[in-house]
């Protein structure tokens, strides 16, 4: 086992775990309306043209485009409407010279139409007659088959995380099953003498848990489905217990709290015995979150958090939720939204150590200012009341006011 407080930043605890960490999660079908937020499990083409016909893409007239050439607004173009093409029919009228059909958006041309002219620029003159105003050229306000998307076309590639549109493209092409990675199942141990459920009330020394569920709610949010194993005792045999339970019937284990250096917290020594290659990184550079423990047991990614909810929940975006993605068969997770804002207050720090201030944005004037909300990582309201966080670099000791600052949205 690495030696206690092998202290790393955490891009590069991140990289240790990735770089060893072979593990995926087997692959499921679902039905692709119901695919939102997974991660597909094999590259999808095209399984045939879209549009699949020749269609208008406005209201007007469709006509023969040559019919049109030379009109303007002095010398309209004078077009008999012979018919129309109803939605969702196929045309059952054919343009002659000088003959223009009545097209809606997103239905078919008549026959021999190769254009559609805009109903803004036409002009009714007649119970059948109209003038059009400017000419079209071929193919002019017409979608043509294959034009979205051609048969055979890659479209979304393994390992990509399935937007919203990509839905709509899915079923566009009549795609109704999909198959995706399952959901990591991620196992939770919450430890600590002095933690109660939430609905108790505390004695003295006493506090509710609330990071089985800050946790658990941080990997719905990534895609996982979050399996609580309980509040454990500080006690050795009951710890190992739960953790080997928890990763035995998981795809990820996430020991909450007994990560700091103290006789009572015994998740290293926990962690260190579940197997090998064990402990990968014990403390990261990075404030809140120091005594993160980083591990690999037999396969599976383990994380020791600290019991700091804010702390918790800021090494969980940085280390875990890539890792959740990872063996969901993501490399590059969604990014995460971001805006830029205008510091409003000056930041300690110190050279050598990334932090994570959690900050309140309100918009003064014209500028978005970014206020941060210090206090202490057990303080889990520092995060309620916060609407983004800044990353203060390693090589900087601290930030001044003014400046501007990228804030990472939640």
């Amino acid at each position: 086992m690495p030696g206690f407080f092998n202290v790393q930043p955490p891009d590069e605890a991140l990289q240790t775990l990735l770089g060893q960490l072979d593990y995926r999660v087997g692959p499921e079908y679902v039905p692709a309306s119901a695919a939102l937020g997974r991660v597909l499990r094999d590259d999808v083409s095209a399984t045939e043209d879209l549009p699949t016909f020749a269609r208008s893409t406005m209201d007007g007239y469709s006509v023969r485009s040559a019919d049109t050439f030379g009109a303007t607004e002095g010398m309209p173009a004078f077009m008999e409407v012979v018919g129309a093409v109803p939605m969702g029919t196929a045309p059952t009228v054919s343009l002659s010279p000088g003959e223009a059909a009545t097209a809606f958006t997103g239905g078919m041309l008549a026959g021999n139409a190769d254009a559609v002219v805009m109903v803004e620029n036409t002009q009714v003159v007649g119970d059948s007659s109209i003038e059009i105003l400017r000419p079209v050229a071929p193919g002019e306000n017409v979608a043509q088959p294959g034009e979205d998307v051609s048969a055979g076309d890659a479209i979304l590639l393994s390992g990509h995380v399935v937007r919203p549109q990509d839905i709509g493209g899915l079923l566009a092409l009549g795609m109704t099953k999909i198959r995706v990675a399952r959901r990591p199942r991620v196992a939770i141990v919450s430890t600590g003498d002095e933690l109660v459920p939430p609905g108790e009330t505390p004695g003295p020394g006493r506090i509710r848990d609330i990071n089985s569920y800050t946790i658990s709610a941080l990997v719905e949010h990534a895609g996982g489905v979050p399996e609580r194993f309980g509040l454990i005792r500080d006690d050795l045999a009951l710890q190992q217990e739960a953790a080997q339970k928890g990763l035995a019937e998981s795809d990820m284990l996430i020991f909450s709290a007994g990560s700091s250096v103290s006789s009572r917290d015994l998740t290293a020594e926990v962690i260190g015995s579940l197997g090998s290659p064990g402990i990968l990184t014990h403390g990261i550079s990075f404030k809140p979150g120091k005594p993160t423990i980083v591990a690999l047991v037999d396969g599976k990614p383990v994380f020791g958090l600290p019991g700091n909810p804010v702390s918790a929940a800021v090494v969980f975006d940085m280390l875990i939720r890539p890792a959740i993605y990872w063996i969901a068969g993501c490399a590059e997770p969604p990014s995460l939204p971001t805006v830029t804002a205008i510091l409003a207050s000056d930041i300690p720090s110190l050279s050598g150590r990334q932090d994570v201030v959690q900050v309140r944005l309100e918009r003064k004037g014209d500028n978005l200012m970014a206020e941060p909300v210090f206090g202490g990582s057990g303080l889990i309201f520092t995060l309620v009341q916060a609407d983004g966080a800044i990353m203060v670099p390693l090589d900087r000791g601290g930030m001044y006011a003014g400046e501007q600052v990228l804030v990472r949205l939640y």
